[in-house]
């Protein structure tokens, strides 16, 4: 069922824009009312350009776009008064500091100073600055430049992000940290989400909807959860006893085993035959079964799936 205007994040019909003979985007059509949504593609697959369309920083040659129900051709400036955008590439004064930088641009997007140092502080304690938002940005990690970045996204009280690669040059402690405030933002702050990344770990783990970009085309898009589904023939068997012996009579019986979560072995094979090939292994090697449960297909196989 297709979303309401007034739920949907963002919209698209027939976009398309070229730049010489390149095309950048190619008839793209998508509808997602949901709060965080993914955008995910290689690089070159067209991504910047539909954030940059969906803002209205582009015109395009064909098409529609909209965010949060506004056209963004006809009203980009009230579109971006609504929204904050944290970009990919470095772009912060090293020699102001972080309470300055975020209190200066809330002031640009019409916040009286009062409120802008208010905020200011709410946000930067949100992104876990407020003890460093007296230092000098030209000191800061990238880590905390990122977090910068979001916290100016952040300051105006916006109800939609747009996130340009934000765990972009983070070491795997910062990316953990990143990754949990971006799923806060929907899930606990209200905020909607719309976050470009070329990894698609990143946007499992705080989106709930993804649109799949391939050479300027849609390869995919729905929410992750719809998009996994159910894998035939594979299944999930949590069992007791020697494991090893019963990964050889199930691989014997033709059946692909392979590690699972802590505890669990994930299983693929004829979907006919699977059942009775479990319950057979674990009868033949004194394996009691606790659990045998439908495989989930991951967000891999389904984004491998579309385009291939």
């Amino acid at each position: 069922m297709a979303a309401t205007a007034e739920r949907t994040t963002i919209a698209t019909t027939g976009l398309t824009k070229r730049y010489d003979d390149i095309v950048a985007l190619d008839e793209v059509s998508l509808e997602l009312a949901d709060d965080a949504i993914g955008l995910l593609g290689a690089n070159g697959a067209g991504k910047s350009t539909l954030m940059r369309a969906l803002l209205g920083l582009v015109e395009p040659d064909a098409g529609t776009a909209r965010l949060l129900g506004i056209d963004a051709a006809a009203r980009g400036l009230e579109l971006r008064r609504r929204i904050g955008y944290m970009p990919e590439h470095e772009c912060l004064p090293s020699w102001m500091t972080a309470r300055d930088l975020v209190v200066h641009l809330g002031e640009l997007r019409g916040l009286p100073r009062r409120i802008a140092v208010l905020r200011t502080s709410e946000v930067l304690f949100q992104v876990g600055l407020e003890e460093e938002r007296l230092r000098l940005i030209g000191t800061f990690s990238t880590g905390m430049r990122q977090r910068v970045k979001l916290a100016q996204a952040l300051v105006h009280s916006p109800e939609l992000v747009v996130l340009d690669e934000p765990t972009n040059g983070l070491d795997p402690q910062g990316r953990e940290e990143m990754l949990e405030l971006v799923r806060r933002l929907s899930r606990d702050l209200g905020i909607r989400v719309l976050f470009s990344s070329h990894v698609l770990e990143d946007v499992e783990r705080t989106c709930d909807a993804v649109v799949v970009l391939r050479d300027g085309r849609v390869a995919a898009q729905g929410r992750i959860s719809e998009l996994r589904g159910r894998e035939a023939g594979s299944a999930r068997i949590s069992a007791v006893g020697d494991l090893g012996a019963l990964r050889a009579a199930l691989t014997a019986r033709g059946v692909r085993v392979e590690d699972g979560e802590e505890g669990w072995l994930a299983v693929h094979g004829d979907p006919a035959m699977l059942p009775d090939a479990v319950r057979d292994a674990c009868a033949e090697t004194d394996v009691s079964l606790r659990a045998l449960l439908p495989g989930d297909r991951t967000l891999e196989d389904a984004v491998i799936g579309a385009i291939a």
